[in-house]
């Protein structure tokens, strides 16, 4: 057989399991988009708890750096959190009037030193085709995914950028060595 083709007596035999444990729990697989509180810790606690023995425990830790207007509100700036000894820029805007002046690079800057004061190894975010793809480029950042259609006719584009240099195990390819 191929390599990469799927013997279809396993995939049957998979997709018959699937069906027999969802058809067993269905009444209890509900989705909801208004969650009882509690349900994300209560799932993040146990992923972390099933990671922990191979990654130790994890901790997220906000990093945020608003940009306020005259009034004292906040109108853009930079949203992310530290995990995994890396970055995460969830979200990025510079009001119109400020852009062009360098200041999403310097909040891009300010994260990054931070996160690197935090042991950060690099970091990561994603942006929408029409948005600032050039802008994350030009600061460094690498694409290493492509979500098409999303959303439909455009794509989510995923960079990353190295802050410091890769450990030895993953530069080899050996995940395992410490």
């Amino acid at each position: 057989m191929p390599d990469g083709a799927v013997d279809p007596a396993n995939k049957k035999s998979h997709a018959h399991a699937v069906k027999k444990a969802l058809t067993a729990c269905a009444a209890v697989l509900a989705p909801s988009d208004c969650p009882a509180p509690g349900t994300f810790e209560a799932i993040y606690q146990a992923l972390d708890a099933s990671s922990h023995p191979v990654i130790g425990p994890v901790q997220p830790r906000l990093l945020v750096i608003p940009i306020h207007d005259d009034t004292g509100s906040v109108a853009g700036g930079l949203w992310g959190c530290t995990l995994c000894q890396w970055l995460h820029v969830q979200m990025l805007f510079v009001p119109a009037g400020l852009r062009g002046q360098g200041v999403g690079s310097a909040l891009m800057a300010a994260a990054e030193t931070e996160a690197r004061e935090r042991g950060c190894l690099g970091a990561h975010v994603d942006a929408l085709s029409f948005q600032a793809a050039p802008f994350y480029q030009k600061i460094g950042y690498s694409v290493f995914g492509v979500l098409d259609d999303f959303p439909p006719g455009h794509s989510r584009i995923f960079f990353r950028k190295r802050l410091i240099a890769p450990h030895p195990a993953a530069i080899s390819g050996n995940r395992d060595a410490a």
